[in-house]
């Protein structure tokens, strides 16, 4: 099995966006669903799909900057629930200012990523506060793909002052020095960004900045409504595995609608393959496929993706696990 297979499979058909709504960081206690307009992709949202190795977790490679572990979770505005297993894709400059892709950086790709929502609709990036440019305060830009047709795209930023405080403690990092701009003097947040803030705390334990964001989306917590995403449901159901998290075993069932060749792999977050399986031709019906006790440990979570072959063709299903 091939990883391009499993990376096309997360939404590779296409990365035009939508443009839904979008709301930010929700208060204490929950999302409370509300939606603000979307913002801009800006002129550097590549094709992520095009490339496999932007499926991981630290999108840093050989910038320089302050870390931050950045936490997103997804919410659906139909009914305010988690939605598991969409695509979150991030991407900003460097302390510098650049994006990778574009201009003197063409060919590189710093500070690109994307993760799959696990149950509670939640993801996150290893990387780095970014920097800034004429014009635009410090911001990170994200695009969630609810399924193969939906996609939402918009931006969100940090407390001011938490932003140039972190460049401030670590100047040798930042030689451009801290941001001269504030959100309100950027376009892009003229319509209200305190509803694209996320949090910025320190963790002195592991030096790192820690931010959490939760965006909402337009639909319901619920599996994708693409093309591809109905016509996979004709052939199979991949449910959630039990007990989720696991410490050793854990089994996941598997629905089949019609008999159908199955192929199991198996991801880490960072892409690399860690299990396979040719479970060969199985006839309708209900299956259970153990997986923990065939999973190495020193991961928290892994990408488990079903390949089911018909006479009708090849149907693709993902789905995050998360270990104890």
């Amino acid at each position: 099995m091939k990883r391009g297979h499993f990376l096309k499979s997360l939404g590779g058909l296409s990365l035009m966006p939508f443009l839904p709504k979008v709301q930010a960081q929700s208060p204490p206690g929950g999302s409370n669903c509300v939606l603000v307009p979307s913002e801009t992709a800006g002129p550097f949202p590549l094709d992520l799909t095009a490339n496999e190795f932007f499926f991981r977790q630290d999108i840093r490679e050989d910038r320089e900057g302050v870390r931050i572990r950045q936490k997103v979770r997804i919410i659906g505005a139909g009914n305010c629930q988690p939605m598991p297993g969409v695509r979150v894709n991030v991407w900003h400059c460097d302390r510098d200012g650049n994006y990778s892709g574009y201009n003197t950086e063409v060919g590189l790709t710093y500070c690109r990523g994307y993760q799959i929502t696990d149950d509670n609709g939640e993801c996150e990036f290893i990387t780095i506060v970014p920097g800034w440019y004429p014009g635009r305060v410090t911001h990170m830009h994200f695009q969630v793909h609810v399924s193969t047709q939906y996609s939402a795209v918009s931006q969100w930023t940090w407390p001011h002052a938490g932003v140039v405080q972190a460049v401030l403690d670590h100047a040798d990092l930042y030689p451009e020095g801290p941001d001269p701009l504030t959100p309100e003097q950027d376009g892009a947040f003229n319509d209200g960004y305190d509803l694209q803030l996320a949090s910025l705390e320190w963790d002195a334990e592991n030096d790192e900045y820690v931010s959490e964001y939760e965006a909402t989306v337009e639909g319901q917590g619920t599996v994708g409504v693409g093309y591809e995403e109905r016509r996979t449901a004709e052939v199979m159901a991949l449910g959630a595995n039990f007990p989720n998290p696991f410490s050793a075993a854990t089994t996941l069932p598997l629905e089949l609608m019609q008999p159908a060749a199955v192929y199991v792999t198996v991801f880490d977050l960072n892409g690399k393959q860690v299990w396979e399986r040719d479970l060969g031709n199985l006839p309708a019906g209900a299956h259970t496929m153990d997986l923990g006790a065939n999973l190495p440990s020193g991961s928290q979570s892994y990408a488990v993706q079903v390949v089911a072959t018909t006479e009708r063709g090849r149907f693709v299903a993902v789905r995050r696990i998360a270990r104890m």
